[in-house]
């Protein structure tokens, strides 16, 4: 004679990976972007291009001042509400006893490679933060690489610039970095374009110290000594620092320890 389970025996449910894959969805990569968004307007919203400081002077200064070879690679928030999400980057080099600056940026209108379109380390009246500082000898040696990398660079004709999922500025510093990647630095994770290729692809990360995949920029995973861990889903990205530790957000960026190579340029 067999006994019937009590009523309020049930079999246990099982979690759907779908759910599962929602809800992580949400929490590490929706939740820390409208944050980023909710903070922008809690401070009153995206400036407008035409109220920025104009006040705000170089502090690079005169490139006489800096007889050595130098390379710089900055970047600061993109203009608009889009700014809570992403930063626009740029590159600067001096030859040694160079009289100016090069600064080069990628922008979305007209020809898309500029020279010298702003200051050498402003961005709509602020200071760009400073990705990589590098001087003397050491920046002479990488500087040639880094020219011909700019003129290489496969989208530089006028309509080829596409600001999501790029190409777009960020695809631009991006593409030098991985011809030289002796500068050994990662772009920060909110500088959204700068995983772009026109094709899916496996292999090694841009700083040749990790290995990644990714499909078309959209949809990838890194994990690398200078990259950290990371995972891309639609352009945003969140994931570890490794080196100098800290959280990745989308919006927000990193979360922790700053990185040594981001020294005040001088």
């Amino acid at each position: 004679m067999s006994v019937a389970p009590p009523a309020s025996a049930s079999p246990r449910r099982r979690r759907s990976p779908r759910k599962a894959l929602a809800w992580a969805f949400l929490v590490v990569f929706l939740v820390p972007a409208f944050g980023a968004l909710g903070a922008l307007a809690s401070r009153g919203g995206p400036t407008h291009w035409s109220q920025w400081d104009r006040n705000v002077a170089s502090r690079l200064g005169d490139a006489t001042a800096h007889p050595e070879a130098r390379v710089l690679v900055m970047s600061g928030p993109t203009r608009g509400w889009k700014g809570a999400l992403a930063v626009h980057s740029w590159i600067v080099i001096k030859h040694a006893n160079d009289r100016s600056w090069s600064r080069y940026d990628v922008a979305g209108w007209g020809t898309p490679v500029r020279l010298n379109w702003w200051p050498p380390d402003l961005w709509f009246g602020q200071y760009g933060q400073v990705l990589v500082d590098l001087k003397g000898a050491e920046a002479e040696a990488l500087i040639p690489r880094i020219e011909a990398a700019i003129k290489k660079y496969p989208y530089a004709n006028a309509g080829d610039y596409r600001i999501w999922p790029g190409p777009n500025s960020n695809t631009f510093v991006a593409t030098v970095l991985r011809a030289v990647p002796e500068l050994g630095i990662t772009m920060p994770p909110n500088a959204v374009g700068r995983d772009f290729r026109p094709y899916p692809y496996a292999g090694l990360t841009d700083s040749r110290t990790g290995v990644e995949a990714s499909a078309w920029g959209l949809l990838g995973v890194k994990l690398g000594w200078v990259e950290g861990v990371e995972v891309n889903v639609l352009g945003l990205v969140a994931g570890l620092d490794l080196r100098h530790p800290a959280l990745k957000l989308p919006g927000f960026g990193r979360v922790g320890v700053d990185p040594v190579a981001t020294a005040s340029a001088k």
